[in-house]
């Protein structure tokens, strides 16, 4: 334990100098949200990688997934990188950074009013942001109880939290974006290292990799070894939500607004896709042996330890119970850097959202830059506040009546983000005809599904259709991937037949893609006239 310890020591005071370090480069409101839009690639790229990756994924999904696609789910980690990583930078990278510069939008929310010309989306957007980000902060905090519980034995789990939750507010309230992304850099290195670290271990303990295959194959089936696993229609709609929804999350889109230059993009995209190989498809790879360190219940095939059925947040757990001091500290702060890095993401967008997109616009009075900081930062403390509670309360509650809103409403969050947010981000900065109208629908659509899975869920109805029933609304999964897949079709088709804004107005938001720039010669090739 005293290993650990002083892990956790070393870790906290590295977040906290770097808090210090970019306290003057945090003084403006655009130095606070944006860095200046000065961040490199490096920075850009492991803060994209981290606050796509979170304690949810390396405890809560990896355990779930792995446990009901064995080696299968590896997919997801690789759609994670190629879908989730690669082709954002790719398709929405440079567009978002020239788009949104030009239109001098520092949030989601404003880039909707700006390009579309209406206030009330910017309203509504940043409403849906504040609603649905709150929940989704809250779920960060479960994975680390398991984690904790195990490394710490009678160590009480709301310390913990509040311990979290103090460490981020100092760092975020201090360096503001440069802050969080530094140390997102630092916390990706933590992430990188301890991933390799505990497959290869996790591995050994049943005698390497392909012993484990062997294993697996005859302990469950060759069907959680095989190449696409049990239930590869299911896999793939978690391959969608998890992947494409990073395309209408306004917390990692958010990223390409600071993206310092053109170099910082093409680096970026290599550094990111990287990451996010490694760890996204090390996380759902080391899960798809979760049944190597449990029992399938015969009855209802959930996992069983000790002859106890337990929840998919206990697999990964159980994987590392038997690891030594070392790697068990090393998988703490593996655990606490991919919570702290999301979390520190996730308030910076909900305080920079509520602050400069909902209360601003709403008071009559103009608010100055330093009341705006003034009131970010006490937004951030709030959100972290909340969040915590949320998470405190959940966890308490377990041993009793569950909190199943809270949960479920954890669930839908990532879905009604990216299901309303996705296409008309998209095709905002690629066609001219997107309308206000069709982002509207979009808005609609995204909302009401995850409401309707909400309350599917909590309620337990049917809807007599199959089709709905069994696809559309069978899980949030399902839904979210269907939320997100409309979306990018019904803007485009709603925006042909309904009003468009003025071709000038159009023209001059579009005009920043034909500004003429000077190149070296090694960065763009020059066919000379004989």
């Amino acid at each position: 334990m005293i290993i650990q310890i002083l892990f956790l020591i070393i870790f906290f005071a590295l977040m906290i100098s770097v808090g210090f370090y970019y306290r003057k480069k945090a003084a403006s409101v655009e130095g606070f949200v944006l860095g200046s839009r000065g961040a490199g690639p490096w920075l850009t790229a492991f803060a994209f990688g981290t606050s796509y990756f979170s304690a949810v994924i390396f405890v809560g999904y990896a355990g779930q997934f792995g446990w009901n696609f064995g080696i299968s789910s590896t997919w997801i980690g690789l759609g994670n990188a190629f879908i989730g990583s690669l082709l954002p930078w790719v398709i929405l990278g440079r567009r978002t950074r020239i788009m949104t510069n030009h239109l001098n939008s520092k949030t989601m929310p404003e880039f909707f009013e700006a390009r579309y010309d209406s206030r009330s989306l910017k309203l509504w957007s940043a409403m849906i942001v504040f609603i649905f980000l709150i929940p989704y902060t809250a779920s960060l905090y479960n994975g680390l109880s398991r984690l904790f519980s195990m490394a710490f034995p009678g160590v009480n789990y709301t310390v913990c939290i509040i311990i979290m939750s103090l460490l981020t507010c100092v760092y975020v309230l201090l360096g503001g974006y440069m802050a969080t992304a530094m140390n997102d850099f630092i916390q990706g290195i933590f992430m990188l290292g301890g991933i390799i670290a505990v497959i290869n271990a996790v591995l050994n303990q049943n005698g390497g990799f392909s012993k484990s295959v062997e294993k697996l194959a005859i302990n469950s089936g060759w069907r959680y070894t095989s190449f696409f696993g049990p239930d590869f229609l299911f896999l793939t709609f978690v391959v969608i939500l998890t992947s494409l929804g990073t395309w209408g999350l306004p917390q990692m889109v958010g990223k390409f607004y600071a993206i310092k230059d053109e170099e910082s993009i093409k680096k970026g995209t290599v550094i990111s896709s990287v990451f996010a190989v490694v760890v996204a498809g090390g996380c759902y790879f080391l899960g798809g042996f979760s049944r190597l360190f449990a029992q399938a219940d015969p009855e209802t095939g959930k996992p069983m330890i000790n002859g106890a059925v337990v929840s998919f947040d206990r697999l990964v757990p159980s994987m590392l119970e038997n690891l030594g001091p070392v790697l068990i500290g090393i998988v703490l702060v593996l655990v606490l850097s991919a919570s702290m890095s999301t979390l520190s993401s996730l308030v910076l967008t909900s305080g920079s959202t509520v602050t400069l997109d909902l209360i601003a616009p709403l008071r009559k009075k103009p608010i100055s830059e330093h009341g705006k900081m003034l009131l970010m930062r006490l937004l951030i403390v709030c959100f972290v506040a909340l969040s915590a509670l949320i998470a405190i309360y959940q966890v308490n509650a377990q041993s009793g009546s569950s909190v199943t809103f809270i949960a479920n409403l954890m669930g839908v969050s990532w879905g009604a983000l990216a299901g309303a947010f996705i296409g008309p981000f998209l095709w905002g900065l690629y066609l001219k005809i997107t309308t206000r109208a069709a982002v509207y629908v979009s808005f609609v659509v995204g909302v009401f599904m995850s409401l309707i899975q909400l309350i599917k869920s909590l309620a337990g109805f049917s809807f007599g259709v199959d089709f709905l029933d069994n696809l559309v609304f069978k899980t949030s999964i399902h839904s979210g991937a269907f939320a997100m897949i409309l979306s990018l079709i019904l803007v485009p088709i709603i925006s042909m037949f309904t009003k468009k804004q003025s071709v000038g107005r159009i023209d001059e938001i579009f005009s920043c893609y034909k500004k003429t720039v000077t190149v070296k010669a090694t960065d763009a090739l020059k066919l000379e006239e004989e």
